[in-house]
């Protein structure tokens, strides 16, 4: 895996608190149990602990403004990072017109990503199903999750809980009561995490090519191993059973077969930065079906 400094930006995810329940979320908050709105002397320790740090740094959660201090983190930002081509965000557009003002006052356009997951090709990954679950052979798995897109193409992360490699390895730590993340300090983002890894890629899906499944579906698939783990931590999404269990196994030459133009990446067919970005979309999308 590429060191965290190669990273093109580190996530402060401000609240795990979301409006929406979609499926497969790459967060798992819908497992998450205890809700978390990140307190302001926390939101400049994190931006403090990345001096140095020469990507970009992201405001996320959850739904970030659900924070009911999104104005005064967004002025933050402003300040403790004066270059604003260092700042990302990352929406649903829950708030947005309460906060489109503040916003656009803190970010650039082409830096913000909003995601209301409201059209029909909208998908997510699967994480929760765990390699270790359903890849027998351990050479090959761990080869696999060395190569994962998801830490090359993705951010690390910041909680209360601590700085984390992987946005998933937070997601899983917080919905599996684990051990909490590395302390908000100097330099964290230059360690190796061999740790975490270790803990958590084998709990994660990312590699395997299982196909991705619509964002607006009603369950999420987990194997069987998650599943106990899940339950066991009280997760809201199994207890309620909105989940359906992944069986599949996974054999060396299966995987290479389907990681063959597979793109995971690629959530849907178009990028959007604000909600009339997405109306233009659904318009377009709509004449394109006509026409065909």
């Amino acid at each position: 895996m590429k060191p965290i400094a190669e990273c093109k930006c580190i996530q402060i995810e401000i609240t795990n608190a979301c409006n929406r329940d979609c499926a497969n979320c790459h967060h798992l908050i819908g497992h998450q149990s205890n809700r978390y709105f990140m307190d302001l002397a926390t939101v400049v320790k994190a931006i403090d602990s990345l001096e140095g740090f020469p990507g970009n740094i992201g405001l996320m959660g959850g739904e970030p403004t659900m924070h009911p201090k999104f104005r005064e983190i967004c002025q933050i930002f402003q300040m403790k990072i004066p270059d604003r081509r260092r700042r990302e965000f990352w929406t649903n557009g829950y708030k947005w017109d309460e906060y489109e003002d503040i916003i656009y006052e803190t970010f650039d356009k082409d830096l913000i990503v909003y995601n209301d997951h409201s059209t029909p090709d909208g998908k997510h990954h699967p994480m929760l199903v765990a390699i270790q679950d359903v890849m027998d052979d351990e050479e090959e798995m761990w080869k696999l999750i060395d190569g994962c897109w998801k830490h090359d193409r993705w951010s690390a992360a910041i909680t209360p809980k601590g700085c984390f490699f992987c946005e998933v390895a937070m997601a899983l730590d917080h919905a599996l009561g684990g051990p909490g993340g590395y302390p908000i300090e100097k330099d964290w983002w230059k360690k190796d995490f061999k740790d975490q890894v270790r803990r958590y890629c084998k709990l994660c899906g990312a590699t395997i090519p299982i196909g991705e499944t619509s964002d607006n579906a009603t369950y999420d698939l987990i194997s069987m191993g998650n599943l106990e783990k899940l339950d066991k931590a009280g997760s809201p999404k199994v207890k309620a059973g909105n989940f359906a269990i992944y069986n599949r196994k996974w054999a060396k030459e299966q995987v290479k077969e389907r990681l063959k133009g597979w793109k995971p990446y690629i959530f849907r067919n178009f990028y959007a930065s604000c909600p009339d970005d997405v109306r233009k979309a659904k318009i377009r999308n709509s004449k394109d079906y006509r026409e065909e």
